[in-house]
């Protein structure tokens, strides 16, 4: 299993609806993809720096792949409509599973 981490910076108005959009159109169309494990959207404290994270899950590289394209561990997935949100371009990162509680 990998982890994918996406990382975005938000206008400080607009988390609220960022977060909107990402959960009631970016997550359930990663639901219907191959391999999608499942994931969550965690937005920052309210004090804090306005960072929404979207932590998925995937079977493997090639559901990745089919997903992200050939640039998957580098390149952010990201839709003209979510990038009017941003005060920067999303990044992204990935890990390996060690345990689970």
């Amino acid at each position: 299993m990998i982890v994918r981490i996406w990382e975005a910076r938000v206008a400080p108005k607009l988390v609220g609806d960022f977060c909107a959009v990402i959960q009631s159109e970016m997550l359930p169309q990663l639901a219907g993809l191959d391999g999608y494990l499942g994931g969550e959207l965690l937005r920052s404290l309210p004090d804090s720096t306005h960072r929404v994270l979207v932590i998925t899950r995937w079977r493997d590289e090639e559901a990745l792949k089919a997903y992200a394209g050939p640039m998957w561990a580098k390149r952010p997935v990201w839709s003209d409509t979510e990038q009017t949100y941003l005060t920067h371009p999303p990044e992204v990162s990935h890990f390996s599973v060690i345990s689970r509680p």
